[in-house]
């Protein structure tokens, strides 16, 4: 099958017009039909490198904010109303076995949140769990990762020492650590702690760095190690953020997460509209270059997650062109504005139009309405919704479920 867009962003760095992307690998789909799609912009699905999937309550958590760190306000997360509403439904007995039936449901509807908003991975940053959790998410939640959750409060929510993690990447794949969410002497002192502990390298990725100087972030750079970006929740928590002009000064590789809506915006693109408030000098193309080209690097996935390929297109985020800008128009992303969402050859998401075309089974998805316009999604996020509905014994109204 072939579509053509109005404009496709291959890369952050190639915007093209018009070209023909063949859709391949959809069985069912007639290969010789093609589809020009008027007022589309495409773009490869975009990647949400930090969230923690069963986190995706609300309200916000934390009422004596802004905290000196975060570690603080971990423990009073532990007292607030949302956490003891999800509790009604999930109380996590302290082994983190995510694939329990209850915490796999509310790491779906995280997962869904990502996609809701254009994304096609979305890391969750919690202890590696079996392999059927990953496999039953609506989109890419990558498997191949060691964690800590911080030098400060180490692996209290499982997983080994973070010398023991990052020997166990064996630097293939991605050490993930919160470093620096603060600006104490606590976390000012974390990444002196993460070099003592020779725990910077390449692979690894800290997620805020509000507490970095300028010269450690040069440090960061240097070594070709990762920063995961999160304004909403930065800013909410901490009250300041990343110093994100000496991050691009010295071209760090940043990318951009959304952590979970407990302390952090509603979706992905929450994100890039705080970031266009407290920075309107970035070029819109560069946090395109963060969700997409940067974030592969950080998560070290395969380099097809980073770019559109016309003659093989697997991944497509195809959405409505309310700007002419196709970096512009990301600003205007929801929900009901994707046409079409393609992870790994599979459709996802979009338009119900699109089901005919290429020939889904009505068994594997649902349909909604939103904003006048009719949907599918791949699995049921409104079975999930409805069944935390039954445990609370009242309507729960998420955010950023657009049904």
């Amino acid at each position: 099958m072939i579509i053509k867009p109005s404009i496709s962003v291959i890369s952050p760095d190639r915007v093209e017009k018009e070209i023909d992307l063949h859709i391949l690998g959809i069985p069912t789909a007639d290969e010789g039909a093609r589809h020009e799609v008027k007022a589309s912009i495409a773009y490869t699905p975009l990647i949400n490198a930090h969230d923690h999937l069963i986190g995706n309550w609300v309200p916000r958590a934390g009422d004596k904010h802004p905290y000196a760190n975060s570690h603080i306000w971990v423990e009073e997360m532990k007292h607030s109303f949302s956490f003891h509403e999800r509790n009604v439904f999930w109380t996590n007995d302290g082994s983190f076995n995510l694939s329990e039936p209850e915490s796999l449901m509310l790491a779906k509807l995280g997962a869904y949140k990502s996609l809701f908003s254009g994304c096609g991975i979305v890391h969750d940053h919690a202890p590696v769990q079996m392999d059927s959790y990953y496999n039953s998410m609506p989109i890419i939640v990558p498997k191949n990762f060691r964690q800590c959750h911080s030098i400060t409060l180490g692996n209290w929510w499982g997983g080994e020492s973070p010398e023991t993690e990052m020997q166990l990447s064996e630097g293939k794949v991605p050490f993930i650590i919160h470093l620096g969410e603060g600006t104490d002497g606590i976390t000012k002192a974390e990444f002196g702690e993460l070099l003592r502990r020779r725990l910077l390298k390449d692979n690894t990725l800290m997620i805020h760095g509000i507490a970095f100087s300028a010269e450690e972030i040069a440090t960061i750079a240097m070594v070709g190690a990762s920063i995961c970006w999160c304004p909403s929740s930065n800013y909410y928590l901490i009250g300041e953020t990343l110093k994100i002009d000496a991050a691009m000064k010295c071209k760090a590789n940043v990318c951009i997460g959304t952590d979970s809506t407990m302390s952090g915006g509603v979706n992905l693109i929450a994100e890039f509209l705080k970031i266009r408030e407290f920075f309107p000098a970035i070029p819109a193309s560069e946090l395109f270059r963060m969700v997409s080209t940067n974030a592969v690097k950080a998560l070290k996935l395969p380099i097809e997650y980073a770019a559109l390929n016309p003659d093989n297109c697997r991944n497509l985020l195809l959405v409505d062109m309310v700007e002419r800008d196709p970096f512009e128009n990301l600003f205007s992303i929801e929900a009901a504005s994707i046409k079409l969402l393609i992870v790994d050859g599979i459709p996802r998401f979009g338009d119900s139009t699109w089901m005919e075309t290429l020939g889904l089974n009505e068994d594997e998805y649902c349909l909604f309405r939103t904003s006048n316009k009719e949907k599918f999604v791949l699995g049921d996020p409104m079975e999930i919704n409805d069944t935390i509905d039954a445990v609370l014994g009242y309507h729960k109204d998420f955010p950023y479920l657009p049904f």
